[in-house]
């Protein structure tokens, strides 16, 4: 797997978060015309933020240097500038530190958290929260878990060893084990190694699989005996997921016609307004397992968190 260039960020962070950065246009069609008009046509709706942000030089490049509104288009450079902060609810902040030392932190995210900012979530996010609370801008996730998931998450201290944790990521050095209570089907053969191609769109909620090579396999097992209630009959479920596609794992369950219990995503889309604080998604990162790459200590970081598997959950 290629390993990301390393883009130098030219705006310090504000309280926490980091500058949004967008990528100007290559040459050709669309390449033509002033930074001004290419931000206004991708965020209309923050037109008047966007305005104040070039009268008072808050617009910069990839240099640093502030962006005049009416700069032409540079083709594949960038602009760079802090946008102001959405009102949020506040989100579920309790993230207690499994393991930390002066290169790796690993914290225990609850359900409803984001990793990082994302659309309405900015400051309500894990990767915020613990910038702030810790006082350590340089905090960066090594991976991500999904906003409904709960569980193991791991953050780079280091700005000059992150590299290392995450060549463990990509050559599939690090074990990861998920729990789940998912539905129940009579009959459905475990353990067993599910394997397909799934893809993720932007434009899209929902990831799908598709004809085509691997790309996803997740290995699934059963975790303890089916239980009923009300809504239907549920059961554990133990899995190790060997790849890292977004949505993997609730992909595969619902492909198994066993989705995630309160899934808002799988089967089917639900409305945002649907989603109940007191029913969270039922996958939990339980256990991550790797050799510390700096000084290559065995590492097993395991949650604390449990998932409802009885009659009311």
């Amino acid at each position: 797997m290629r390993r990301r260039r390393h883009v130098p960020v030219p705006l310090p962070l504000r309280d926490g978060v980091d500058p949004v950065r967008v990528r100007m246009p290559p040459s050709g069609p669309g390449s033509d015309g002033t930074v001004r008009d290419h931000l206004l046509g991708r965020f209309p709706a923050s037109a008047a933020e966007l305005e104040e942000l070039f009268a008072s030089g808050g617009i910069v490049d990839d240099a640093g240097r502030p962006v005049a509104h009416d700069a032409p288009v540079r083709p594949g450079g960038s602009v760079w500038y802090h946008r102001a902060l959405p009102e949020e609810p506040e989100l579920p902040g309790d993230l207690p530190v499994l393991f930390e030392d002066e290169w790796l932190l690993a914290v225990d995210k609850p359900h409803g958290l984001p990793t990082t900012p994302r659309g309405a979530f900015v400051a309500q996010s894990a990767l915020v929260k613990l910038r702030r609370a810790r006082g350590e801008d340089r905090l960066s996730p090594l991976h991500r878990l999904d906003r409904g998931t709960a569980g193991v998450l791991l953050l780079s201290r280091d700005p000059g060893t992150r590299g290392r944790f995450q060549v463990l990521f990509q050559e599939r050095a690090v074990t990861k084990e998920y729990e789940a209570v998912a539905g129940h089907r009579t009959g459905l053969r475990l353990p067993r190694l599910v394997e397909s191609r799934i893809v993720k769109d932007r434009a899209c909620l929902q990831a799908r699989e598709v004809p085509g090579p691997v790309n996803a396999r997740t290995a699934v097992a059963a975790a303890g005996p089916p239980f009923e209630d009300e809504e239907g009959t549920w059961a554990p479920y133990a899995l190790r997921p060997e790849t890292g596609r977004t949505h993997q794992i609730r992909v595969h369950l619902s492909g198994l016609g066993i989705p995630v219990r309160h899934d808002p995503l799988y089967p089917q889309v639900r409305p945002a307004d649907a989603e109940d604080p007191c029913r969270p998604l039922q996958l939990l990162a339980r256990r991550i397992a790797l050799v510390h790459p700096v000084t290559g200590e065995p590492l097993v970081l395991e949650s604390g968190r449990a998932l409802r598997t009885g009659a009311g959950a």
